[in-house]
């Protein structure tokens, strides 16, 4: 049998916690693109309103292929942090790890209402209405599930792999 390169034992703690923010933050533009490109938006668009929060409406949408890149870079490290934070909140309670469906979709939830309540409207683009309908229900949902649970299970088998370290 040919040994794997990238065994779980010889994975490191930031692996785990990088491969949890990049499965969350793939899992969550996937439901973006899945939920807004039926109805008409263009891809570009959906990861341009990302780099909105930091350029401005304006520019952002103006910025072109530019701007797609940088809203989804910005994509990606907003999520690497989130499984970076939860990480670091599990080495404080390891309850988190210990129950990684519950407390990663409570996380999501947590996630969710930072974003669209204090970031969102603290960012260019301002407040505005808050989300709402389908789109609302559909992304506290999948924030619970796609994001949340990723972020714990992830510092769950970061914490692992620590425990092996040592």
């Amino acid at each position: 049998m040919v040994a794997n390169s990238m065994s779980r034992s010889t994975l490191r703690p930031w692996h785990w916690v990088a491969l949890g923010g990049f499965v969350a933050g793939a899992l969550d533009i996937l439901y973006a693109l899945a939920f807004w490109v039926p109805q008409g938006a263009a891809p570009a668009r959906i990861v341009q309103s990302i780099a909105a929060g930091l350029l401005g409406k304006e520019a952002a949408m103006g910025g072109g292929t530019a701007t797609a890149a940088l809203g989804l870079l910005l994509h990606f490290t907003m999520t690497l942090m989130m499984a970076g934070a939860y990480y670091l909140a599990s080495r404080w309670q390891p309850v988190l790890v210990r129950r990684p469906a519950l407390f990663g979709a409570l996380y999501g939830l947590l996630l969710y209402v930072v974003m669209n309540y204090v970031v969102v409207p603290l960012s260019a683009v301002g407040g505005g209405p808050a989300p709402a309908g389908l789109w609302m229900w559909c992304s506290i949902l999948v924030h619970m599930a796609f994001v949340g649970i990723p972020c714990a299970y992830a510092a769950r088998s970061a914490r692992q792999a620590q425990t092996q370290m040592s």
